[in-house]
C-alpha cells in the first residue's frame, strides 16, 4: 500500500543506520511516509544500533508521535518552508517534523531540542541542511500556534486523521466520534497480564510495588494490571521466567469470552503473534489439543517464542486459515477462536502508522477476507460449538455488519449473548471503543452452531 505523502519514494534502505536517536526517527518516519514500511517492521532492527537505553526510548516516542500527529506536522511544515524539499532529501524532511514534534508535544526545553535536531541532520550525511533545520524550527518555535489555528479549519489536520476514516468514524460512531480520535491521538497505556498458572494477580502487584513500579487492576479482567507508566519488559519482574506477558486489557477479554473447557479441541485462527494464544492455555491448561494457524512462518515463530517462555505448547500450523483444505485434519473443533484480520482501526494509539498505510479501499477487502474465513472455518465448528469473532477494529462493516451478513445466510447459526455490560451492545456482538476504561478498540461476537 502506499502512504499518503508528499515523500517522493525512493530507497534509503542502503544507507547506514546512524546512531543518532533524531535521526535515526527521522529514517523511520521516512520510511514509513515514502515507502509505506511499518512500524513492527522497522522498529525491532533500527533501534538495536543505539546501545544507550535512553536513547532507544527517545528515538521510539519521536518516531510514534510524530507519525501520530503526522498529518498536522507535515501541513505546518509545509508553510513554513520557503519552499518544497527535493524527494530526495526526505530524511530531512521527517527530520523537520521530527523537531516540529519536539516543540509542539513534548516537555523539552525548545533551545536544546533544535540544537539536537540540527545535529541530526549532520548526523544524516546532510551538513548543509543543519541551517535550513535551524531556520524552520526557531521559526515555527514563534510562529506554530498561529499557523495551527488557520491549518485547523481543516478537519484531517485538526484531528490528524486521514479525511476517509474521519468520514466512516462519524457514520458508525455519531456521538463518539471525537472520544474515539482523541483517544488514538493518546499515548496507550501499558497493560499486563499475570500468568494465573504461576501467580496470582495480587502476589504480582506486589512484586511490582518492590520494584517501585506502580500498577492497579484492570476491572472485569482476572489477570490484567494496568501500570502507571509503561517500562521495558526486563524491568518486570518474572517476564523471561513467564510470570507475566503485555497484553491489552481489551485483547484478554478474547481467551476469557472463549471460556475453553477441559479436554477441548479449540483452533485459534491467524493467531500470531500469540497472545491470545498463550492466554487460552493459561486459562485452561486441560485442553485435549490447541491449534494455531497463521499465514506467514515468520509471524508463527513470534507464536512459538512466546509460548516457549511461558512454559506452553500448541500444534503450530502455518498456513492460510480459509484454505482448510490443505491443514484440516478432519476432526471438528469444540471451539474457534477467529482473531480476524481487519483494518486495526482499534489500535492506532499504538500503531499510529495505520493512519499513513491504511485506505478506504482495504476495509472492503479485508471485509471480503474476514467473510470468506467464516464460511471458510465454521464447517471445522462441531456441533453445540462456540465461534468467537473478535477484530482490533471499530468500523461496522468489519465487526457487526460482517456477523449480520454472516448469520443471515447460516441457518445453522446462532448468536450466543456475551456476559457482562461492558461496552456497546450492537446489533450483534459488543464494541469496546479506543481508550474505554483504559482499553484498546475491540469487537466482540460470539456464535454457536445448532446440533443437528
Amino acid at each position: 500500500m502506499r502512504p499518503a505523502s508528499t515523500f517522493a519514494v525512493g530507497s534509503s534502505r542502503a544507507r547506514p543506520t546512524p546512531g543518532n536517536p533524531r535521526a535515526l526517527a527521522a529514517l523511520m518516519v521516512a520510511a514509513v511516509a515514502g515507502e509505506g514500511r511499518s512500524l513492527s517492521s522497522l522498529i525491532p532492527v533500527r533501534l538495536g544500533v543505539l546501545a544507550d537505553s535512553r536513547d532507544r526510548a527517545l528515538a521510539q516516542e519521536l518516531t510514534y508521535g510524530t507519525l501520530r500527529w503526522y498529518l498536522r506536522l507535515q501541513a505546518l511544515a509545509g508553510r513554513l518552508l520557503e519552499r518544497p524539499l527535493k524527494g530526495r532529501d526526505r530524511d530531512i524532511q521527517a527530520l523537520l517534523l521530527v523537531g516540529l514534534y519536539q516543540l509542539l508535544y513534548m516537555e523539552l526545553p525548545a533551545h536544546a531540542a533544535i540544537h539536537a535536531t540540527v545535529e541530526a541532520a549532520r548526523a544524516l550525511g546532510k551538513r548543509w541542511a543543519a541551517g535550513l533545520v535551524n531556520a524552520v524550527l526557531r521559526n515555527g518555535q514563534r510562529h506554530a500556534a498561529a499557523l495551527l489555528a488557520e491549518l485547523e479549519q481543516d478537519p484531517e489536520i485538526r484531528w490528524a486523521h486521514p479525511t476517509w476514516l474521519l468520514e466512516l468514524l462519524q457514520q458508525d460512531w455519531p456521538d463518539h466520534w471525537q472520544a474515539i480520535v482523541a483517544a488514538d491521538n493518546e499515548r496507550p497505556p501499558m497493560c499486563l497480564r499475570v500468568n494465573l498458572r504461576r501467580c496470582t494477580r495480587d502476589a504480582y502487584q506486589q512484586r511490582l510495588a518492590d520494584a517501585g513500579i506502580a500498577a492497579q487492576p484492570v476491572p472485569g479482567l482476572a489477570a490484567a494490571l494496568q501500570l502507571a507508566r509503561p517500562v521495558a519488559v526486563d524491568a518486570l519482574p518474572g517476564f523471561h521466567d513467564g510470570l507475566v506477558s503485555v497484553q491489552d486489557g481489551g485483547a484478554q477479554r478474547a481467551a476469557e469470552l472463549l471460556a475453553p473447557q477441559p479436554g477441548e479441541r479449540v483452533l485459534d485462527a491467524c493467531a500470531a503473534p500469540g497472545g491470545k494464544t498463550a492466554h487460552i492455555l493459561e486459562l485452561q491448561p486441560q485442553l485435549a489439543e490447541l491449534v494455531a494457524v497463521d499465514v506467514e512462518q515468520t509471524r508463527l515463530a513470534r507464536v512459538r517464542e512466546n509460548l516457549d517462555r511461558l512454559g506452553l505448547s500448541a500444534s503450530l500450523v502455518a498456513d492460510d486459515a480459509a484454505h482448510t483444505d490443505a491443514w484440516w485434519d478432519g476432526r471438528p473443533f469444540d471451539r474457534i477462536l477467529l482473531d480476524a484480520p481487519c483494518s486495526a482501526s482499534g489500535v492506532i494509539r499504538r500503531h499510529p502508522d495505520i493512519k499513513l498505510l491504511r485506505r478506504c479501499s482495504d476495509v472492503n477487502q479485508l471485509a471480503e477476507m474476514q467473510q470468506r474465513l467464516l464460511h471458510a472455518l465454521w464447517p471445522l465448528l462441531a456441533p453445540g460449538g462456540i465461534l468467537l469473532y473478535v477484530t482490533c477494529s471499530v468500523l461496522r462493516r468489519e465487526n457487526s455488519g460482517q456477523l449480520e451478513l454472516f448469520l443471515g445466510g447460516r441457518r445453522d447459526a446462532v448468536e450466543l449473548a456475551l456476559p457482562g455490560d461492558w461496552g456497546h451492545a450492537l446489533a450483534v456482538g459488543r464494541q469496546i471503543l479506543p481508550g474505554e476504561d483504559g482499553m484498546d478498540g475491540f469487537y466482540f461476537a460470539c456464535l454457536s452452531k445448532r446440533q443437528t
